[in-house]
């Protein structure tokens, strides 16, 4: 077998050409058309990868603040209940407060009327009482109206302090009764009196005041000396209705 030396270099010649014109017009473009087509899909990559990363951000922010409004709403749930129970308890202790004070108008109330309706009966009775005495007194002698009292009058006198008892004389007594004074009567009630004040001379003014019903009754500026059946009916209806001690009394420094 001959080989044509002539005939293989010019093909080994054209086979460079023709690697040559490929690797310029062919090789060259189609690597630059993959490079720059492998340029673009990793900056699609790394946009791809950036937008996943913001993305993540964003859900994470995201998650964040859900959880912060729920913490939010927590605490506004809490305080809204423990406003609510506050208000609840205000109104209860209101409302205890208002039926405290209803209740104790009604009992003020009802104690009102009780006392009013003792009061009435108790005058009704002191006005009984009056109607019997004064009826009774018009029975008996105009003496007994008089005499039976004048020691009680003289011993209430005696009973007041003593800076009181200094006082009277100075100026006449005036002496109340349930009717005019005979002038024994005056002597006498003025004898007694002026024993009572250890035997100081007075003087006295008679008035006569037919409420008193029986016996007498001196009215000074600072001291009241009371004898007469009028002021025991006042005593008993006054102990009836609470208002003054039960005790019957004769005499006493007006306050």
């Amino acid at each position: 077998m001959q080989i044509d030396w002539w005939t293989l270099g010019l093909q080994a010649v054209n086979v460079l050409i023709l690697i040559w014109i490929l690797s310029r017009f062919l090789f060259r473009p189609v690597a630059a058309m993959i490079e720059q087509r492998r340029a673009a899909a990793a900056k699609l990559i790394d946009e791809a990868r950036t937008a996943h990363e913001q993305a993540a951000a964003e859900l994470q922010k995201a998650v964040q603040q859900t959880a912060g409004l729920e913490l939010a709403r927590s605490e506004a749930l809490k305080k809204i209940a423990s406003e609510a129970d506050a208000e609840k308890q205000a109104i209860l202790a209101a409302a205890r407060a208002e039926a405290d004070r209803l209740r104790a108008a009604a009992d003020s109330d009802i104690a009102r009327a009780s006392q009013n309706a003792t009061e009435a009966h108790a005058a009704r009775a002191s006005q009984l009482a009056v109607d019997i005495a004064t009826k009774l007194f018009a029975r008996l002698p105009d003496a007994a109206r008089i005499a039976g009292f004048i020691d009680g009058l003289a011993e209430g006198m005696a009973a007041l302090p003593a800076p009181i008892r200094a006082d009277i004389g100075s100026t006449p007594i005036r002496l109340k009764a349930a009717r005019m004074l005979t002038a024994d009567e005056t002597q006498a009630c003025r004898q007694r009196l002026s024993q009572a004040l250890g035997g100081r001379p007075i003087d006295i003014e008679i008035e006569v005041d037919p409420a008193l019903l029986a016996g007498l009754e001196i009215d000074m500026p600072h001291a009241v000396v009371r004898n007469n059946f009028r002021a025991d009916l006042d005593h008993v209806a006054a102990a009836l209705t609470q208002s003054a001690p039960t005790q019957l009394g004769r005499q006493g420094p007006r306050p």
